[in-house]
């Protein structure tokens, strides 16, 4: 499932220095993550999709990674199917940690029971999956409905949200619910374009099970001002995902200056996840390889 196109149906950080560049050919194994406080992930709608399903987890294992995120892949699986995964994933050390694919509204008072329900039924394949995490989208502007209604139906929607997973575990972590925007570029009727205002809405919503997405992509080309942000609001913060402005592609492709971002996520002691959500210019596994280190390095030099 394409999410470009999902995010389409329902950040100004120019830096005079460029992110450093790292060789293509300098071993995983040389670096080590555990003096980094962050988990490294890849959103797979955006890498090998022409492969089956048990082939991109072994893609995403050689590329040195042991999280991957998910869209809705599985929606149509039969149980062999989910079998199949599991075993996989269980083979090359990964897990699934963040899920999405919800097509029902949070900003659209209306559509909220379609909405819960939804994520409700999500919630048996997140357990199949031991994939303990969610992303919602607002959905596009609620036609005749003010931005103060539809603000507050988000407020509103992720309070009912949470009280359906209240202590809920999966895999031994909370269920925790995560608030994306999506730049106006890609989608102009979306609703939720601006991080300010997502984060106005977490900390109205007050439940240590809904956290902001902060997608450094969309906010660069919606707004800019990024580390500023994530400095003042690291405790709302749940996910951060990875590409470069313009074009989503990797890392030191674009205006972005994700080393810096790395080594400001270690030195606020960001303890969630960090997934690659870009499109490779060039052989995929080695250029998510080199984000990889690009992040260890980065954050390891705060």
């Amino acid at each position: 499932m394409n999410r470009r196109g999902f995010g389409q149906g329902v950040a100004a950080l120019l830096l005079p220095t460029p992110a450093p560049r790292f060789k293509l050919g300098t071993k995983s194994a040389d670096l080590s993550p555990r003096d980094v406080p962050f988990q490294l992930s890849v959103m797979l709608w955006t890498v090998f999709t022409d492969l089956p399903f048990e082939q991109r987890l072994e893609k995403v294992a050689e590329a040195g990674y042991k999280c991957v995120e998910l869209v809705g892949e599985y929606e149509k699986w039969s149980p062999q199917d989910f079998e199949r995964a599991n075993a996989k994933r269980k083979q090359l050390g990964i897990t699934f940690d963040t899920t999405a694919g919800l097509k029902r509204s949070l900003c659209n008072p209306d559509e909220r029971q379609a909405m819960l329900a939804e994520f409700r039924s999500a919630l048996e394949p997140m357990e199949k999956l031991d994939c303990p995490h969610m992303i919602m989208l607002s959905g596009n502007v609620a036609p005749g409905m003010s931005r103060e209604i539809q603000h507050q139906s988000c407020v509103d929607g992720l309070k009912a949200a949470a009280s359906l997973v209240e202590g809920q575990k999966i895999a031994g972590m909370p269920v925790q619910i995560f608030l994306e925007t999506i730049d106006p570029e890609e989608n102009p009727r979306y609703y939720l374009t601006s991080a300010n205002e997502a984060f106005e809405i977490v900390r109205a919503v007050n439940h240590p099970q809904v956290k902001f997405l902060y997608d450094f992509f969309h906010e660069q080309i919606a707004e800019g001002n990024l580390i500023e942000k994530l400095e003042k609001n690291i405790q709302y913060v749940g996910l951060v995902h990875i590409a470069d402005v313009p074009g989503r592609h990797q890392p030191g492709t674009g205006e972005i200056n994700y080393s810096n971002i790395f080594r400001k996520l270690a030195e606020l002691k960001y303890a969630g996840v960090a997934a690659m959500e870009f499109h490779p210019t060039g052989d995929p596994v080695a250029q998510l390889r080199a984000a990889r280190e690009m992040a260890l390095r980065s954050a390891a030099s705060s």
